[in-house]
């Protein structure tokens, strides 16, 4: 009995050895360091927001075991020798985490440090893009870094249209870096930086004679679109100034960056009503009870408002505890021992042997990149990058002197007018079509959305290049000689029309580009534009081509434009002998002779049923033919008295009714329809034929045809002049010409002997040339399109284009339907008036013959004058010709039976 109570008091003695030993093991406080300047808004908040996680913290003895966290704070006095000096500090006092530091470029000091000595770095705030795990694999950016707060930021620049930006930054790593990002974006979404206005540092500003310097540059550049990534003392002082110099006001536009809304936030002193129409982004966090509870304990001990990076830094130490706690529970221990790199190094003020390593870091900082919790910011988890999940951002416009939402932006929707957590269960959707924003206020106090720039108010006008034509100048050409820098043609009227659309100025001068005895070179006139020496634009006759359209940006076309053949033709239809075109000869010599058997096959079956077709040959030939063709008509079919006889002619009727509707319609498409002969069918047969091809000088149909159709350069004649087309193609000197559609429009307005030959083969315009990114092009393709939809360029394009000396011009292989004219048919009414004629001329004659023949005898005893008998003679004729031909025989009969009987009776008289 004694045994087994002394063995149980032996094993508890164990037992509580073990469990002393256990506890031992755990540090009775966990040490996290932390580095900011208390004298900054950023670091004030830091330090109020690291007391009550810590609190929180350890207000629970059993989260950590039966540890204590403690934050220790070092004041840097944002002073970068101070920061590293409290590093050094921390890695003596055996830190598991520092918390920091305030700024980027501390940052990108320190963390070779912690790399070296395995502590795990966390900041919220130097959030610069470049800090990359690969090179820092110790630092982590416990808040989504500013790659995301620029996309936002480019977004917004996209959706409302605009392509160019100024960047206003402080010369430091994080606004530097920041802008980089920026402009990366913009580039990939075809916007750009345009100028980038760099500030001292923001500790080292003195005055605002800087600020100003730089502000003045910007208002008299174009962009008015301005992003200020900056610190808070240097943006204040940036919007005060800018106010002084009426930078404030309609047509501007500012961005600020996640500084202002923190200044509003943290209730530092600022005029917003300055500031009213500023667009500036918060970093979003969802809102919960747990938020708003922790906002309803600031406001009790408050020294400063609660701002976002209050509840990062919060929720930043909490990151560490919980990963702290997670290492404890898999049995972890946090040990330090001296970095033999370090021991080796002797100085004699410089105790560098006394830095701790931290031989657990490693694993601790695998702990943190793990952490999944729910905090003050939202759902906390990191990325297999280390960025952080759902980075999202509130945007603001600040109206008359207090903050109004219009939207949100996030990395999985992008711009919503709804909260961002409402998407991450749906598929991202990034389409244009999703994006939304509410209605801005903008400086000025307008609701339309500035257009974002201007021209530079500096006295120069906007220097265009316009073509030095010598030919086509109904297109393009110079005013009142040589000396004169006035143009005037369809495409002057047109770019000037479209100039007056817009909402704003355009000074401009015409700078002629040739020398105006030859066309110039338009790819020249075109790099001329893109280098920005000698031209601002161009305008005029200027093909939209790929190889152009790499070096500046055209706008809308205002005329569609392609390449087309034109050659010489013959017009088929105007032949008197047209109408026997629908026909080849075989086919009309088969439909003879058709005739001939059907008719010889119909009196075979009824010659020996049928009394028409019996009788002398001469007639039974007649009757043929006769009955064969007007069966066509749907007679005589009946007069058939044989079934295989009607079968015949049904079957010969169809036959009948086909050939002749298709020789009608046939006939009808040929005489309504403009046809055109020519050996050249098309670009097809022009590029295998052997034939020289003519183009206008200056043109790009050179080099298409010598790049895209490996037409030989030795067949290419270059041509000048609508003049010199005619008399190429008119002598043979060319088989063809190879030109845009509107100067060949306008060629065959004048020349009616040539026409198109096939279709358009390429597909282009004509349109402005402006540098790339030009907002200028953009505005002038809207005013085009307004011309379009108006009319008004329709109306420019008669009043220059639209004119025919043709009375038929032959625009095209198949032309446009036209009314019928007796050219197409005189043939036929030719062959209708002799038949007409030799009918009555043998009616004539036969009436004649009959007439003298059986003319009546007159009756009058007494010889009338000559005059009265020629007279008597030509009525008795006009009655005998209008007498009906039964009636004449019979009064013909009954005279030769009267004078028969009279004769008789006379003769008896006489024998009596």
């Amino acid at each position: 009995m004694n045994c087994v109570l002394l063995g149980f008091i032996v094993l508890g003695a164990f037992l509580g050895l073990l469990s002393e030993g256990a506890s031992t093991s755990r540090p009775r406080v966990i040490k996290v360091g932390a580095i900011f300047g208390l004298n900054t808004m950023y670091g004030h908040t830091a330090s109020l927001a690291f007391k009550a996680a810590e609190e929180d913290v350890n207000s629970d003895p059993s989260f950590l075991g039966g540890s204590k966290l403690r934050i220790m704070i070092t004041d840097a006095q944002r002073s970068g020798f101070l920061s590293i000096m409290g590093a050094l500090q921390f890695m003596e006092t055996d830190v598991v985490a520092i918390i920091g530091p305030q700024t980027s470029i501390m940052a990108h000091v320190l963390s070779h440090l912690a790399n070296e000595l395995t502590v795990p770095m966390l900041s919220f705030t130097a959030l610069d893009p470049t800090l990359s795990p690969l090179q820092f694999p110790f630092f982590v950016q416990t808040a989504p870094n500013d790659l995301f707060l620029m996309r936002a930021i480019a977004e917004m620049i996209t959706y409302y249209g605009w392509s160019d930006v100024v960047a206003l930054y402080n010369d430091d790593d994080n606004s530097r870096n920041g802008v980089t990002a920026l402009g990366d974006e913009l580039e990939e979404r075809r916007c750009k930086i345009s100028y980038k206005a760099v500030l001292p540092l923001d500790v080292v500003i003195t005055s605002p004679a800087e600020i100003i310097e730089e502000l003045t540059k910007i208002r008299g550049m174009e962009s008015r679109i301005i992003v200020v990534n900056t610190f808070p003392n240097t943006g204040k002082i940036i919007f005060e100034e800018a106010k002084k110099l009426g930078m404030m006001e309609k047509g501007y536009v500012w961005i600020a960056t996640t500084w202002l809304s923190s200044l509003v936030d943290s209730d530092f002193p600022l005029d917003l009503k300055s500031l009213n129409g500023v667009l500036t982004l918060r970093l979003h966090t969802p809102d919960s009870r747990k938020k708003r509870d922790f906002a309803a304990r600031w406001k009790k001990n408050k020294t400063i408002g609660l701002n976002v990076y209050g509840l990062y830094a919060y929720d930043t130490v909490w990151i560490i505890a919980q990963a702290v706690k997670s290492f404890l529970e898999a049995g972890g221990n946090l040990t330090f021992s001296h970095d033999a790199k370090l021991s080796n190094l002797k100085g004699e003020a410089l105790n560098l042997s006394a830095l701790s390593r931290f031989d657990e870091g490693p694993q601790l900082l695998d702990y943190i990149m793990r952490t999944k919790m729910s905090g003050l910011t939202g759902p906390v988890q990191f990325h297999r990058d280390r960025s952080m999940v759902q980075p999202s951002y509130d945007i603001i416009n600040v109206v008359d002197g207090r903050f109004r939402q219009i939207g949100y932006w996030s990395n999985h929707s992008g711009l919503s007018v709804v909260p961002p957590e409402s998407f991450y269960n749906k598929p991202s959707n990034r389409s244009s079509s999703n994006q939304h924003l509410n209605s801005v206020t903008w400086p000025g106090g307008t609701s339309v959305t500035p257009r974002g720039w201007v021209f530079p108010n500096n006295g120069k006008l906007l220097r265009i290049g316009v073509p030095n034509r010598a030919s086509f100048k109904d297109f393009v050409s110079r005013v009142n000689g040589s000396s004169s820098h006035k143009a005037q043609g369809y495409c002057i009227d047109v770019f000037e029309a479209a100039v007056k659309l817009l909402s704003y100025p355009v000074p401009h001068e015409f700078i002629f580009f040739g020398d105006g005895l030859q066309n110039p070179n338009y790819n020249d006139l075109v790099n001329k534009v893109a280098n920005g020496v000698d031209f601002d634009a161009a305008v005029g006759d200027i093909a939209i081509v790929t190889k152009r359209t790499r070096i500046v940006d055209y706008t809308q076309p205002y005329i569609e434009s392609g390449l087309v053949v034109v050659a010489p033709v013959t017009a088929l239809n105007e032949n008197p002998w047209a109408f026997l075109r629908p026909f080849t000869p075989p086919m009309w010599a088969v439909t003879a002779s058709f005739f001939m058997v059907v008719g010889a096959v119909i009196w075979i079956l009824e010659h020996r049923t049928n009394d028409e077709f019996r009788g002398p040959p001469r007639r039974q030939i007649i009757t043929i033919l006769w009955f064969t063709f007007s069966t066509m008509f749907f007679s005589h079919r009946e007069n058939t008295t044989s079934t295989l006889g009607r079968m015949v002619l049904l079957i010969w009727l169809f036959v009948v009714l086909i050939i002749t509707s298709s020789y009608t319609a046939s006939l009808t498409s040929m005489l309504t329809v403009q046809q055109l002969n020519s050996p050249i069918k098309g670009v097809d047969t022009l590029i295998s034929s052997s034939g020289r091809i003519g183009f206008q000088v200056g043109s790009f149909a050179e080099n298409y045809m010598i790049d895209e159709l490996n037409i030989a350069r030795s067949r290419l004649v270059a041509l000048g002049s609508p003049q010199e087309y005619a008399t190429a193609l008119q002598n043979g000197t060319v088989a063809a010409i190879v030109d845009e559609r509107p100067y060949v429009d306008l060629f065959l307005s004048d020349y009616c002997k040539f026409a198109i030959r096939g279709q358009e083969f390429t597909r282009c315009g004509w349109g402005f040339a402006f540098p790339r990114d030009s907002p200028l092009a953009v505005d002038m393709s809207t005013a085009i399109l307004g011309l379009s939809e108006t009319g008004e360029l329709q109306r420019i394009h008669d009043r220059w284009l639209s004119k025919s000396n043709c009375s038929s011009p032959h625009g095209s292989q198949s032309g446009d339907s036209e009314q019928l004219n007796v050219h197409s048919f005189w043939g036929m009414f030719l062959v209708c008036g002799i038949a007409c004629f030799v009918a009555l001329f043998i009616h004539f004659v036969k009436v004649v013959r009959n007439f003298i023949k059986h003319k009546p005898e007159e009756e009058e005893k007494d010889i009338p004058s000559p005059e009265s008998s020629r007279l008597k003679k030509l009525q008795t004729f006009l009655a005998y010709i209008d007498e009906k031909e039964e009636e004449s025989k019979r009064r013909f009969k009954r005279k030769r039976s009267s004078l028969s009987m009279n004769a008789n009776s006379s003769i008896s008289s006489r024998q009596i």
